[in-house]
């Protein structure tokens, strides 16, 4: 699993390197060292904004979530179109060179608004890549939405 908050930097073409820990991760626990990044769903931050970040899954995790969404109910017509276009057209197959560097393509660096600090966020079973500022906006929108009171969280030992 991807656990741990990683700060680092991209250049203005758009190199980054992934973390050591993550590449080890996708070796160890999903046998393959090639990725797909994408956009993130996108997070309402209310009147009207939105941010968003990137996602990074496991070769195998990206065909699962494909399967998934082919065969999946309980979406309508609108929701499949939207999701077809924000998470699974952009989506490129990838992996980090020798020393970690990845390339993040054009068009999912300005979805993302990646410029310059950015980080890696472990998620479990995928990678969150966020911008410094748009992480901010969203942690405190986090902070705000957190269910503090909820038995279902103390049922989970938080």
């Amino acid at each position: 699993m991807f656990r741990g908050i990683y700060e680092t930097t991209i250049d203005a073409k758009g190199r980054t390197s992934l973390p050591a820990r993550f590449r080890d991760v996708l070796v160890e626990s999903f046998g393959d060292e090639r990725f797909f990044v994408t956009n993130s769903v996108p997070v309402d931050l209310g009147g009207g904004v939105y941010s968003s970040g990137l996602l990074i899954f496991p070769h195998k995790e990206w065909f699962l979530f494909e399967e998934s969404f082919l065969n999946g109910k309980g979406l309508t017509s609108a929701q499949r179109n939207s999701i077809m276009r924000t998470i699974v057209a952009p989506a490129v197959e990838c992996s980090a060179d020798k020393l970690g560097r990845v390339l993040v393509p054009p068009h999912l660096r300005r979805n993302a608004v990646l410029e310059r600090e950015i980080l890696f966020v472990g998620a479990m079973k995928r990678v969150e890549v966020w911008s410094q500022a748009e992480w901010e906006k969203v942690r405190a929108h986090d902070m705000k939405a957190f269910p503090s009171d909820s038995e279902a969280v103390a049922e989970l030992g938080l």
